[in-house]
């Protein structure tokens, strides 16, 4: 599970809130620069942590949101202008189209529904990005084909989206990156990100003291806004982001999708963003180290040196970038006696899974990668970030901005910019 950020912005005499589930909570005012924890929503992530196996996701989500409304300080809620929030890719939610209650659990970004990618491949394009079991539109299918329920009042929303809905009060908005692994035609409205789409419903107004201008804007996923935040505004400028996952998002002048090797890309104005979104990644290293473990073990890595372990680190059985692959095993022995070796051959391994990709972009017609700046937790991690330097042969760096939530802020200041002109 990833933790909740909110980001604050002032534009003007008004401030824009941004809000992503991501690594840490953190606020920060930008006119001092200063940065503020959010000590509410860090405790619930931790209890959520201690008992993810049977945590009730939509509730947690839900308590979050309103407790981050609860954090906003009393004297800035009144020139808060805009909202905005992003959310994970492919967290799929099955709701009731009258009342915005979900009618079944949520299917979480990584899970596979390999069953309904044969009436999936019959009526998507030949290799569209929803021709892959953990795209949104395979969790739909598989529901809607085992679930026996009324289905008439069954609508389809994303993380993000259903979150953005219980500020705006308005069904059925999503955004078109939110949107791509769904097979947008069965969306009833896909807007561009940052786009208005309401005023802030008048109960939470009047409950936490908002303005009554303030609009909510549409989001993004969690990748994408990661990426806005690094600020790669150049073809060939790549952003990696090391979460619970590894995403990469490579600024090209042209498209590329496969969804034999769970390659997407979503519209960035007159660009796109190619990519793919990994299993490996942090959520490995949290199940086999601690964090203190994962600091202390990092410190005695030599990252000029090569591993010669070759693991293929993933938290559970299946692979959805660069290979789409549901019957994929995690490779993560042989294990040697030495922990610092032991992590070593993770992150190395890691490390050329990432090669792999961006490797692969270019293969598929992608513009050639010629800098990646890093987001997301294991952006701290400066052996790695060597490790990687190395093993890509490209200059590796931290983005001056590594959290999604900061991207999920800049959407909130264009819709406000939208809406002042």
């Amino acid at each position: 599970m990833k933790v909740t950020q909110k980001w604050v912005f002032k534009l003007a005499s008004s401030f824009i809130l941004g809000w992503t589930l991501g690594l840490l909570v953190l606020g920060l005012h930008s006119s001092t620069r200063e940065g503020q924890f959010m000590p509410k929503g860090r405790e619930i992530i931790r209890y959520i942590r201690k008992r993810k196996e049977t945590v009730d996701w939509v509730h947690s989500w839900k308590q979050t949101l309103f407790l981050l409304l609860e954090d906003v300080p009393f004297h800035l809620r009144q020139i808060i202008a805009s909202i905005s929030i992003d959310g994970t890719s492919a967290t799929t939610m099955i709701i009731d189209s009258t009342t915005g209650e979900p009618l079944w659990r949520p299917f979480l970004y990584n899970e596979s529904c390999p069953d309904a990618l044969p009436i999936v491949k019959s009526i998507a394009p030949e290799n569209h990005t929803v021709c892959s079991g953990s795209s949104t539109l395979c969790k739909l299918v598989s529901w809607w084909n085992t679930v026996d329920s009324n289905k008439e009042s069954a609508a389809l929303l994303h993380q993000a989206d259903w979150l953005l809905w219980l500020l705006h009060g308005n069904l059925g908005v999503t955004d078109y990156n939110n949107a791509l692994k769904s097979y947008s035609q069965l969306l009833p409205s896909v807007k561009a990100p940052g786009t208005p789409i309401g005023i802030l419903k008048e109960d939470i107004r009047t409950q936490y003291g908002f303005a009554k201008d303030c609009i909510v804007c549409t989001g993004t996923t969690d990748s994408i806004a990661a990426f806005l935040a690094a600020r790669a505004t150049k073809p060939g400028k790549a952003v990696t982001s090391l979460g619970s996952t590894l995403a990469i998002k490579l600024l090209s002048t042209g498209r590329v999708d496969d969804a034999r090797y769970g390659v997407y890309s979503h519209r960035l104005d007159d660009k796109w963003l190619v990519g793919g979104a990994s299993n490996t990644g942090g959520a490995v290293l949290r199940q086999i180290f601690t964090d203190e473990q994962l600091e202390n073990l990092s410190e005695q890595i030599n990252p000029m040196k090569t591993s010669p372990l070759d693991y293929y680190p993933l938290p559970t059985v299946g692979e959805r970038f660069p290979m789409a692959d549901p019957e994929m095993a995690p490779r993560l022995h042989p294990r040697p006696e030495s922990d610092v070796e032991y992590l070593h051959g993770i992150l190395e391994s890691i490390a050329r899974i990432e090669a792999k990709a961006y490797s692969l972009l270019k293969d598929l017609g992608a513009t050639q990668v010629e800098e990646v700046f890093t987001a997301g937790g294991g952006a701290k991690n400066e052996k790695w970030t060597k490790i990687r330097e190395r093993v890509l042969g490209l200059p590796v760096s931290r983005a001056l901005q590594t959290e999604a939530a900061y991207g999920a802020a800049l959407l909130a200041l264009k819709g406000a910019q939208q809406c002042a002109q």
